[in-house]
């Protein structure tokens, strides 16, 4: 079996000799060579077109971002951030790079790691972050490429004439900054119907997430929070803590410290199977592009009390997972690229991105 290629970008001698050491010391690993800032990563990427590339966000000469944005529009490479959370900054450059088709982060080491602890990690993301096929820069090729996708896809029949949802429910993992923004921002600012988010990202990323997010689009995003009802969410969208699961209960939105599911917390079944038996035919949901199964059987049961439900297509998904097990099980009513999913989303209200 032909050895992963790794391409290491990082200024720091200290943290590069660490990357360096861990990647030479495993035997599936050939380390191409290294970058001390964005440029150069980007000149030996198009050189020795590495399988993966673990990716700083603050470099010299370019920066991680723009090294990525680059890189993703012309080499398309998996992209494994390697950066520090110590700065809303450098966070939010953190949520620009996954959205513009970099796959995973990992945190830098800081020192405090049991032994090895941390090198196991860099491993295991380095070796799964090698085995998605990425696509050019998302924006760009959702625009050049419209074709069938190769899921099981349901008749775009309309779901129900008219029918305003009195809740709008999305779910998503690897790739799902990205999609995410890309769903929200094809829905009209009119659209006032609440919107409940669960999204994975490793801790302790996922802190800053919500305020980004709220920068990015015209609506507001706000953390979601124990208690309170749902009706006040109106042209909202509530955003899963991370390391709580977010349910809907008696209205009210729900946190709880639940035992995982499919090794989420939040997860994605959780929020769906609650807004199945909460809001039933008047629900709505989109399950997007991410790794596993999570979200699937959720998005089956909201099928089966009437509401509408979309799984995202395989063309457009940085990872064909967790959509492709809902269209497997039957779950979605429509198997849509990326770009129409809001737009699909918004004609339920009978609204339009052209709306006054």
């Amino acid at each position: 079996m032909p050895r992963t290629r790794v391409l290491v970008a990082e200024d720091s001698a200290t943290v590069r000799g660490r990357l360096v050491e861990a990647l030479a010391a495993d035997p599936d690993i050939e380390l191409l060579g290294t970058a001390r800032d964005g440029r150069q990563a980007v000149e030996l990427c198009r050189e020795h077109r590495p399988d993966v590339i673990t990716m700083d966000m603050m470099m010299p000469v370019m920066s991680g971002l723009a090294a990525t944005e680059y890189i993703m529009a012309h080499h398309p490479t998996p992209i494994l951030i390697v950066s520090a959370s110590l700065n809303r900054g450098e966070l939010f450059k953190i949520y620009d790079a996954l959205a513009a088709g970099a796959v995973d982060v990992l945190e830098k080491p800081i020192g405090d790691e049991f032994d090895g602890d941390w090198e196991r990690r860099l491993l295991s993301a380095v070796k799964l972050v090698a085995r998605i096929r990425v696509i050019t820069h998302l924006r760009a090729r959702l625009e050049a490429k419209k074709r069938t996708p190769d899921a099981p896809a349901y008749p775009l029949q309309t779901h129900r004439a008219a029918r305003s949802p009195a809740v709008i429910a999305i779910g998503a993992s690897t790739g799902g900054p990205g999609a995410v923004l890309e769903v929200l921002r094809k829905l009209p600012p009119r659209l006032e119907t609440p919107i409940l988010l669960v999204l994975h990202i490793n801790p302790p990323f996922e802190s800053a997430f919500t305020d980004w997010l709220d920068a990015q689009i015209e609506r507001r995003v706000v953390g979601a929070e124990n208690g309170v009802p749902v009706t006040e969410l109106r042209g909202r969208v509530a955003v899963a803590p991370g390391g709580k699961h977010l349910a809907v209960r008696q209205g009210r939105l729900a946190l709880t410290l639940d035992e995982e599911r499919h090794s989420c917390r939040p997860s994605v079944d959780v929020l769906f199977e609650s807004i199945a038996r909460e809001f039933g035919a008047t629900a709505s949901a989109c399950l997007l592009t991410g790794m596993g199964r999570d979200g699937a059987a959720g998005l089956l049961k909201i099928r089966e009390a009437g509401g509408l439900t979309i799984a995202q297509d395989e063309a457009t998904s940085v990872v064909y997972g967790m959509p492709r097990e809902a269209a497997l099980l039957g779950a979605a009513a429509y198997v849509l690229p990326l770009g129409e999913i809001g737009v699909r989303l918004a004609a339920l209200e009978g609204l339009t991105m052209e709306a006054p």
